[in-house]
């Protein structure tokens, strides 16, 4: 059994969440996928869990590096001009990628 020190948490776009989870897998990692929605534009995403030893934090962080990319996209805003009157601008915002938050692990146990 594994000796887990550490734990990821890492919010992935819904666009790179398969590639995601196939390249964990694929490296024999154990991922717990939790269906996650952001705050700003509402968009849905995948928060992986990732129980993993000191040693192999590093190897997830390159995995998620190669597989969610950020990108670019155009979002519609709106502008109230007064009663009735709205303008629709598009702004150009960063998505995709992945926010990663790496804690200690206090115990750890199957049950």
């Amino acid at each position: 059994m594994k000796n887990i020190t550490k734990l990821i948490i890492a919010v992935v776009s819904g666009d790179d969440s398969s590639k995601v989870a196939r390249a964990l897998t694929k490296s024999d990692f154990r991922v717990t996928k939790l269906a996650t929605t952001g705050g700003f534009l509402m968009a849905g995403n995948t928060t992986f869990l990732v129980g993993v030893e000191e040693g192999e934090v590093e190897e997830v962080l390159e995995i998620l590096r190669k597989n969610s990319k950020t990108r670019k996209q155009m979002v519609p805003t709106s502008a109230s001009y007064g009663v009735g009157m709205f303008s629709s601008t598009p702004i150009e915002v960063q998505v995709g990628g992945a926010t990663v938050f790496i804690v200690n692990v206090e115990r750890f146990e199957t049950l």
